[in-house]
């Protein structure tokens, strides 16, 4: 079988790891897991025995450290396209804040981090993913980004941001229509955001997610999904 590359952000812990954890297993895969500070990711490092995985320096609200990664993972690629790029890091600064009671500084950092990073991620990617057989960009969104599902008055600045990280992937999914891009809801997951109330195990929503990102096609690209690849309304 052919080998497919996947780069995923946000690697140390949560779903990033997760993710990580999975795509291990499987020996056709050249796997770049990202975080910033590989040292102290001692969890990504008790998976490297398990398959081609290389652990890459990036912090994603730090140009200077995106493109230095990007420029380490195409040496590492030695001449390969990267198929997959999942952007799946993401903070949440204002918690529980409201439109009225956000925090200017925790708002502007919650945008930095879910709308800048990937956005700088997938410039200084985007030419070894177009170099690629698959060509797939995933950006990790939320289903509190969408105003059809009225999902009420908290997580303001998250979902702000969220939904910013939407029109960011039309935008991007319209000027490379040769990209398959889109965005996905991981549902509520039991992880340190997410909190042990959650519905979902992080094994069962990545598991998910990987069939659907591995089946997206051209027609998928601009969509916004849930972890099971239903459409979810804008």
């Amino acid at each position: 079988m052919s080998t497919t590359t996947w780069l995923i952000t946000g690697t140390s812990r949560g779903l990033g790891y997760e993710f990580i954890r999975q795509l291990v297993e499987d020996p056709t895969t050249i796997v770049f897991a990202t975080c910033r500070t590989p040292a102290k990711a001692d969890k990504l490092h008790a998976l490297k025995p398990k398959g081609k995985l290389h652990i890459v320096q990036l912090d994603q609200e730090d140009k200077a450290s995106v493109d230095a990664a990007a420029k380490e993972v195409e040496k590492l690629l030695e001449g390969k396209g990267l198929d997959y790029l999942l952007n799946s890091a993401a903070a949440q600064y204002g918690g529980n804040d409201t439109a009225l009671s956000l925090d200017s500084q925790q708002f502007m950092d919650t945008i930095k981090n879910c709308v800048l990073g990937p956005a700088l991620i997938n410039q200084a990617f985007i030419g070894l993913v177009a170099k690629s057989n698959k060509k797939v960009i995933m950006n990790m969104t939320s289903g509190l980004a969408s105003i059809a599902l009225d999902c009420g008055p908290k997580n303001a600045s998250y979902s702000i941001a969220k939904t910013a990280l939407n029109m960011y992937n039309y935008k991007l999914a319209k000027e490379r229509p040769d990209i398959i891009a889109f965005v996905m809801d991981p549902g509520w997951v039991k992880t340190d955001m997410g909190g042990p109330g959650a519905m979902l195990e992080p094994e069962f929503s990545i598991g998910n997610m990987l069939k659907t990102i591995k089946a997206a096609t051209e027609k998928d690209t601009g969509s916004f999904k849930r972890y099971n690849g239903e459409p979810i309304p804008w």
